[in-house]
């Protein structure tokens, strides 16, 4: 079972029946509903914090489930506001960057982590006016836009991965492959093809 953290956000719904169609049960909670230990105290195999609005340090609880995902080594997918709250756990910093609201855009990426056997570049759709920077060492960079950005990090050493970009978008390619490596990564067997 996948626990998706949602950060008041209409989008995550689109992630949710994405898990659902490759057969993982996903339950949602919103940001303020529980606390980041009754979290983790849940049967859940792996989590996911959700797009949103506003700045991790406005996300609830999305910062502490950060830190105790980290701290106990549990798989954890974040998605725009979801990259950005692990970006800045770590140690970056969310910053102001270009208006990007629904616009697409080429990723490279280095077939690592959520990229695995995906081509590079692939278009995807990014819904976001903030940008994690100041990467820490912990974070691997594995994904950018042509103007540099950080699209995508792993952390070096923990099952923690993030994108800044939308993969439940629909004009985002290869979404569903990108939440399957998510899975693969988490040891979650997806029951349906990617």
């Amino acid at each position: 079972m996948i626990l998706v953290l949602d950060n008041y956000d209409s989008f995550t719904w689109n992630l949710v029946h994405y898990l659902m169609e490759l057969g993982v049960e996903v339950q949602v909670v919103r940001n303020d509903a529980l606390t980041a230990n009754e979290a983790i105290a849940s049967n859940a195999q792996g989590f996911l914090i959700s797009p949103g609005p506003c700045t991790p340090n406005e996300a609830g609880i999305s910062l502490d489930l950060v830190a105790a995902c980290a701290d106990l080594g549990k798989p954890l997918l974040g998605v725009c506001l979801g990259h950005q709250a692990i970006g800045q756990h770590f140690g970056g910093s969310v910053v102001r960057g270009g208006l990007m609201h629904g616009k697409t855009s080429p990723v490279r990426h280095d077939g690592t982590g959520l990229f695995a056997d995906l081509p590079s570049p692939f278009t995807a759709t990014r819904y976001h006016s903030l940008i994690v920077t100041d990467i820490p060492e912990s974070l691997v960079v594995n994904a950018t836009a042509e103007d540099g950005s950080v699209m995508g990090f792993r952390h070096a050493s923990l099952p923690i991965h993030s994108v800044q970009f939308h993969p439940e978008s629909i004009a985002t390619e290869h979404g569903h492959a990108m939440l399957a490596n998510f899975l693969r990564l988490a040891g979650i067997e997806a029951t349906a093809a990617a």
